[in-house]
């Protein structure tokens, strides 16, 4: 998950950090590392702080590109203020690094997690690193599950999103698992 991320990381510094005059290039590739792991550690934190409901609603709502989303915000100020402490860049300088680019990050991240026909980013994949496969993971899939069933995906109506909804899924429109997950995530 992290080569991913690094390499939508690449793909959207390529404007906020190399073309920026304001960072030295000998620290461009630096700053897309921050970038890369300020995205990491600001998800798990949100996690850690019991903001596994806004995770959960990330990567069911369609403004994970939205810069007023609270989780593209918490990941814009950590990177911020992570930049201006390791790189001496300015607020402004800083700021301008982290809103060219988290939410554009965010944004194709949770757009390809979503999209059943691109296997390189699972939520699964997303969900275990940001949880370190702890305890977390289950809450973060049980979120999943409480608005998965607001969406209708309760497909066998017990109360709850689970592998039965799957299965069911499966033998009732043979849209498979794949048809599931990108009913559960927006697709």
């Amino acid at each position: 998950m992290f080569e991913q991320l690094t390499q939508l990381v690449q793909q959207f510094g390529k404007e906020a950090v190399v073309e920026n005059n304001a960072i030295p290039n000998d620290n461009n590739q630096a700053v897309m590392n921050e970038a890369s792991s300020s995205i990491i550690s600001g998800l798990k934190k949100i996690v850690s702080e019991g903001g596994v409901e806004q995770l959960a609603a990330l990567f069911q709502g369609n403004n994970a590109q939205d810069s007023s989303n609270p989780v593209v915000q918490k990941l814009t100020e950590q990177l911020t203020g992570n930049l201006g402490q390791k790189f001496g860049l300015s607020n402004e300088v800083a700021s301008g690094v982290a809103t060219g680019m988290i939410p554009k990050v965010i944004g194709s991240l949770v757009s390809r997690a979503k999209d059943t026909n691109d296997s390189s980013f699972q939520i699964s994949d997303i969900v275990n690193a940001i949880s370190g496969g702890s305890g977390q993971n289950s809450n973060i899939m049980d979120a999943i599950s409480k608005y998965g069933s607001q969406f209708g995906l309760d497909q066998n109506a017990d109360g709850k999103v689970d592998m039965s909804d799957a299965i069911d899924a499966v033998t009732k429109n043979r849209s498979g698992i794949g048809g599931l997950l990108g009913k559960l995530f927006g697709k």
